[in-house]
């Protein structure tokens, strides 16, 4: 493995910037607002042939350990200690400031080791906080613009020598683990050939998905606390359960179109809206004081939308009294409010102590694995042969519309293609009731189906017969 490097600074000197620039894309929110980062963010970053882990973390602040700030500043420190390497921003046109030497003193401390770069050091107004940043007594400081490219040749000289370190490391521990065989051959371990599933949490503000997530991980990976909106960035954390590898993307907390009003909230939920339609499995954290408002279901609706596997999770189960009553109520609600994806799971669950994570992973399973279901052609046109005998399509203006053959055409989620004489005049109803006979005679219950109607023949029927 290569190795690790934590980006680090007070607020709003361009780390998120230098992060997007380092990954390549623009993944982290970038605003001219200080404080929009407040988690730790890792990425895949290179610079030419050099590749590294990179984390963007919160600008570090003075404050109460209790208060938001504090507990945002406790996540860039656990950023430091994970890193092998502190890359330590100043902004090259304010020069160095009392806030930059104390946090100077702060990575000294640590004793890690430190890269000193003066960022939005372009042009002459730059110059001067360069050469100023030697006062960190961090050495000579790597002048780059994390905005428009510049210095990342000299970055990657500076950063070169923790990739020789890494390699040195990776090739110690590498003789420490060769298993020797009773034949005397070398015993490798196996490699799982499974990708990761990606399972994206979303629901409204305060909702409880960054402490399930952090209940999970068994630690306080994500910033948490009673203030609704604290996540903004979409964050992805690896997780195993049960030898199964699992992608986790926490989001941002997604309120009613109308009142996002701010430029940052709106970055931050389209952030969301980016890891449900990445996702594969949607996990869509509803709180069980308050269930299935209008938002909620907007949610569930653009997950069906967007094809994608939905479990429904009930946070805050241990403030319901009558669990039963209340379970009974949900279910009916549920295939009354969300037909879409009928036989949706409900699982109750409390993200703060931990119950009902296994269950919720074991349903999260089920509807993975039929999310990827294919369904024999053969027993699609036996099923359709026998609905066509109990309930045919309508006549449209005295004309019978024939339905010949169907096929699915892909899965993740199942799409069927149906072969009909007149598929602009089938009713939708009709469709409907296909679909729905989809659901159930082949049990795709809790994923979003979909059925086009074409216009053509059997392609298996013989050519002479049709001619």
């Amino acid at each position: 493995m290569s190795f690790t490097a934590a980006i680090i600074g007070r607020p709003n000197v361009g780390k998120s910037t230098l992060f997007n620039r380092l990954v390549g894309a623009k993944i982290a929110l970038v605003d001219d607002t200080p404080g929009v980062t407040r988690d730790r963010r890792p990425g895949e970053a290179r610079i030419g042939d050099l590749y590294f882990t990179i984390i963007d973390t919160a600008g570090l602040e003075e404050a109460d350990p209790a208060s938001l700030e504090g507990r945002m500043r406790a996540q860039t420190e656990a950023a430091i200690a994970e890193a092998d390497v502190s890359l330590f921003l100043i902004d090259a046109r304010v020069g160095v400031t009392p806030v930059d030497e104390h946090f100077a003193d702060l990575l000294r401390r640590v004793g890690k080791p430190v890269v000193l770069i003066a960022n939005k050091a372009e042009g002459k107004v730059g110059e001067e906080g360069v050469m100023e940043a030697y006062s960190l007594g961090f050495g000579e400081p790597v002048a780059i613009s994390a905005e428009h490219g510049q210095g990342m040749a000299d970055l990657f000289n500076a950063l070169l020598p923790f990739e020789i370190r890494a390699e040195e490391t990776d090739e110690e521990e590498g003789e420490d683990e060769v298993l020797i065989g009773p034949d005397g051959e070398e015993i490798f371990p196996e490699i799982d050939p499974a990708k990761p599933i990606k399972v994206a949490i979303v629901g409204r503000p305060n909702a409880g998905k960054s402490t399930l997530i952090n209940t999970m991980l068994g630690e306080e990976r994500l910033l948490t606390g009673p203030e609704a909106g604290i996540t903004r960035d979409s964050i992805s954390v690896d997780w195993v359960w049960r030898d199964r590898r699992i992608n986790l993307f926490d989001t941002a907390g997604m309120r009613k179109k109308a009142r996002v009003e701010q430029k940052l909230e709106k970055l931050s939920v389209g952030d969301a809206l980016r890891s449900i339609r990445f996702a594969e499995v949607v996990v869509l954290m509803l709180d069980a004081t308050m269930p299935f408002e209008k938002q909620d279901l907007q949610i569930a609706d653009l997950v069906a939308r967007e094809g994608r596997a939905l479990v429904i999770a009930l946070n805050k189960w241990d403030l319901i009294e009558d669990r039963q009553k209340a379970m009974a109520d949900l279910r009916e609600m549920a295939e009354r409010l969300l037909p879409q994806v009928r036989g949706v799971p409900l699982v109750p669950l409390s993200g703060l102590t931990g119950s009902g994570i296994d269950k919720l992973m074991t349903e999260l399973m089920k509807v993975y694995a039929t999310w990827n279901r294919r369904v024999p052609t053969a027993a699609l046109n036996k099923w359709l042969a026998g609905v066509l005998e109990h309930h045919p399509p309508p006549a449209v203006s005295g004309r019978r519309i024939k339905l010949r053959y169907m096929t699915q055409h892909k899965a993740r989620p199942p799409t069927f293609v149906a072969f009909c004489s007149r598929p602009e005049a089938l009713p939708e109803a009709y469709t409907r009731y296909l679909v729905n006979g989809l659901r159930e005679a082949f049990d795709l219950t809790a994923v979003p189906l979909r059925l086009i109607m074409r216009k053509g023949e059997n392609p298996y029927d013989d050519k002479d017969k049709r001619r």
